[in-house]
Order: structure tokens, then sequence, then C-alpha cells
């Protein structure tokens, strides 16, 4: 059984996310259903981080592509400064990946 979740994890698409708290909090996470995930924070058995800072609202999704891909990506941008990450939110990049690399270019 748990090699299948492991093979059906490698097969999905994953997406990178930014939710919103109501005071502004950022938060950065990966999965392969934004939507499951949402409700997840939403119901208190996601990220700690997230608990009872609602109404939570996702401000940013990207697909990244495979589960490796996703947690690189996700590293990335949890080191980037707010400015940026409000930068990604207002920007919305339709491939954050290449939005990374012309960062890194700049």
């Amino acid at each position: 059984m748990y090699q299948d979740r492991a093979t059906k994890q490698a097969d999905c698409q994953w997406y990178l996310y930014l939710i919103q708290t109501a005071k502004g909090l950022l938060y950065t996470g990966i999965t392969t259903d934004v939507a499951r995930r949402l409700a997840e924070h939403n119901s208190g058995r996601g990220a700690k981080a997230l608990r009872g800072r609602g109404p939570l609202t996702v401000v940013f999704q990207s697909p990244v592509g495979d589960r490796a891909s996703a947690l690189r990506i996700e590293y990335q941008i949890k080191q980037l400064s707010r400015l940026k990450k409000l930068d990604i939110v207002s920007k919305q990049p339709p491939n954050i990946n290449d939005w990374l690399i012309q960062l890194i270019q700049r």
C-alpha cells in the first residue's frame, strides 16, 4: 500500500501555493491538490503555523512538476523576502520556475 501511494505521488502533478492569513501572513506549501490542502488548513489539520489564523486565502498557485521539483522550488520560495513573495502574488507568473531563474539572473 505504501508503495502504491509513493508511485501515485511520483506520477502526480505537484503545485506550489501561497496562502495569506487574515493578518496578511504568507505561507508557502506544496501539494497535489490545492483545494483539498486549503480545506485541511482551514479545518485545523494542516500546518500548525496556520491554525487559528483564518480566514485563509490561496493567493498564488502554480504547477511545478514532480515532487522533487516541488520540494526544490518550495525551498527557494521560502528563502525569499516577504516583498519578493508579494511580487509573486501581484505578478502571478504562469511558470514559477522561470520566474525564479529570472530573479537569480537579475
